[in-house]
């Protein structure tokens, strides 16, 4: 079986090379490589004779599947796979599984981080101490005593909540699935949205959840409340939380997703909306998470080849 890493994964050519050892050691043929080049053709190059393709966050057209005949696996280094052509892959009857669980960890501490910058307005603090300026009376917010409004309550909802929960925190949340924990109080959408004071989204890029946060929730937020997106950037309208937050009519944004890939263009709205936290998509990014990462897509293959595979999405 030949498999292939078509991108290094965020990790260096040592752990590469024993990943290589580990599948040569079983008789398969294992490729990998160091650069990252998102272009359909250089993908098809890589992969073209694979039965195993991993790949994170790179779309995997249609295009690319028909081109790739001996595809048997894709596997998606990355939690959400809205970036994979499933249908394709159900039509030419190729498994997909992901690495569900090895940024939880991650996103939720980044999470966190953007909460606390928002609430205490770090970067414009350093900014201006850096100009030579002093606190000008600047009074910041605690998250203490705050309520949460968690949206989503999959592995990293969950633990951004217990998280939230440690900080004196109340938590309210939405979730399809119900977890049965004693400090959650679990109300439905609309109720959420208007009683939080943070509301902290997790939810998956679906075709129920892409747009779903709109002018009709956004507009039930409380003018102190903040906002923070660390989960998919299809699933709210940046135009209209730009335009409520230009308004006054909510205090704040912590934003890491977006519709495409940082950099953004010039003109997206969110850029020139005030009281916001902008990341580039870091929340899945630390040298302990990619380690993690490589570990689950290593036992996936393994997995599969065994005629077991885990993480299997179909």
């Amino acid at each position: 079986m030949k498999i292939v890493f078509v991108e290094p994964l965020g990790v260096n050519e040592v752990l590469l090379q024993k990943t290589k050892d580990h599948f040569e050691r079983s008789g398969n043929e294992f490729v990998y490589y160091t650069g990252r080049n998102e272009s359909p053709d250089e993908i098809v190059r890589r992969a073209e004779d694979a039965d195993v393709l991993t790949i994170s966050n790179i779309p995997v057209t249609s295009g690319i599947i028909e081109r790739c005949k001996n595809l048997k696996l894709i596997n998606v280094a990355f939690t959400g796979v809205d970036h994979i052509d499933l249908d394709a892959c159900k039509k030419y009857g190729i498994s997909v599984c992901n690495a569900s669980g090895y940024a939880t960890i991650a996103v939720m501490e980044l999470t966190m981080g953007v909460t606390l910058s928002l609430l205490r307005n770090i970067p414009k603090m350093d900014s201006e101490t850096r100009e030579l300026k002093g606190r000008n009376n600047y009074l910041g917010t605690e998250l203490y005593g705050k309520t949460v409004g968690v949206v989503g309550t999959g592995a990293i909802g969950l633990s951004v909540a217990q998280m939230f929960f440690n900080f004196g925190c109340k938590i309210i949340a939405y979730s399809r699935t119900k977890k049965p924990l004693g400090f959650i109080s679990y109300l439905p959408l609309d109720e959420v949205f208007s009683g939080a004071d943070i509301i902290s989204l997790h939810l998956p890029a679906t075709k129920e959840t892409v747009g779903l946060i709109g002018i009709e929730l956004l507009s039930k937020m409380k003018p102190e409340a903040v906002i923070i997106n660390t989960a998919r950037g299809q699933i709210i309208d940046y135009n209209v939380l730009a335009n409520l937050l230009k308004d006054g009519k909510i205090a704040g944004a912590g934003i890491d997703v977006y519709e495409m890939e940082p950099p953004l263009p010039e003109d997206h709205p969110i850029l020139s909306a005030p009281n916001t936290v902008l990341l580039p998509h870091i929340g899945y990014a630390t040298k302990e998470a990619m380690i993690k990462r490589l570990d689950i897509v290593r036992d996936n293959i393994d997995s599969f080849i065994n005629g077991n595979l885990q993480n299997k999405i179909i």
